[in-house]
């Protein structure tokens, strides 16, 4: 861990996140604790989640029984989790948290007077009862990610794709929005594959996948579906909306190219795109919206299709 930061707190990017049930800092009156009271606490409840959120929530509430806090913010690059609690302030204490030698994430605490020194040596001590909790949470959850993701391209797998599309058309019939799917494929990929071997296409679909993540809104989402082919779905969109959407992903891939002894592999896409219909079944959507992509292909391919 590394020394805490004493200055001006910067600004944040990310939206708060009261979740959990967890009280501002100023909510509700802390019970006195003293230092080993609290740390025996941290050191039996930390360890009954492996849910890093729920973690980092109780470390948070459990501390301000010792020192009063505002706020708690961390995030952990290696599986993109950011959570912020409380509200922000002036005064921080930041740390970089590392186990043998493995980043275990970057927290800050904050409030609106500074820390004096006796706060930040407790608040050092106390990290270390957040440690391996932490630790153990964030191979968990690295574990979970692995196995809905598709390792080749970072996109979701075919699992990850079922429950999220069966979770977003519940989302889209019970807050009646519209929700539509797009199905991409890679024209001509066996050739690619065929001409300049398996590694080229390879790094191809790293592309491809890469240029349709660049270019979609947080809250839409991307899996391979099989092969060359990727699903796209574009929450609270509608037809005219997701077929702009298609024509942009469209045109990105025009814009790729993948450089093989000197040549470029030029590359384009087809699409087909469907629009969630009352009453419809998340096999009947992509059927849908796999009937356009073939129809696409029909009629001479890099070209969008929409369903009927």
């Amino acid at each position: 861990m590394s020394f805490p930061t004493r200055a001006n707190a910067f600004e944040f990017d990310t939206a708060r996140l009261q979740r959990f049930g967890f009280a501002k800092a100023d909510s509700c009156a802390q019970q006195p604790m003293d230092f080993e009271q609290l740390q025996r606490r941290l050191g039996l409840h930390l360890q009954t989640s492996l849910e890093a959120e729920k973690i980092l929530g109780m470390f948070f509430n459990y501390v301000q029984h010792l020192i009063p806090l505002r706020a708690l913010h961390y995030q952990h690059a290696g599986t993109d989790l950011k959570l912020e609690l409380g509200e922000r302030s002036r005064h921080h204490a930041s740390y970089s948290m590392t186990h043998e030698g493995v980043q275990v994430g970057e927290l800050e605490f904050q409030r609106d007077r500074r820390f004096s020194e006796e706060e930040l040596s407790q608040l050092e001590s106390l990290l270390v009862s957040l440690l391996y909790p932490l630790r153990n949470a964030l191979l968990y959850r690295q574990a979970n990610l692995s196995a809905l993701r598709d390792p080749l391209t970072g996109a979701g797998n075919r699992i990850a794709m079922e429950q999220s599309l069966t979770r977003e058309i519940e989302i889209a019939r019970r807050q009646q929005q519209p929700l539509s799917v797009l199905m991409l494929d890679i024209d001509h990929f066996k050739s690619i594959n065929d001409t300049h071997g398996h590694a080229t296409g390879d790094e191809v679909l790293r592309m491809v996948a890469d240029s349709i993540k660049d270019r979609l809104r947080n809250i839409d989402q991307v899996f391979r579906f099989g092969g060359e082919e990727f699903l796209i779905v574009l929450t609270n969109t509608a037809r005219d909306s997701a077929a702009l959407v298609g024509e942009r992903l469209r045109n990105a891939a025009l814009q790729l190219t993948y450089p093989v002894n000197g040549r470029a592999v030029e590359l384009t896409v087809s699409l087909g795109c469907s629009t969630l219909l009352p009453g419809e079944s998340p096999d009947s959507l992509l059927r849908r919206a796999d009937s356009a992509l073939y129809a696409a292909k029909r009629q001479g391919r890099n070209r969008l299709e929409m369903a009927g």
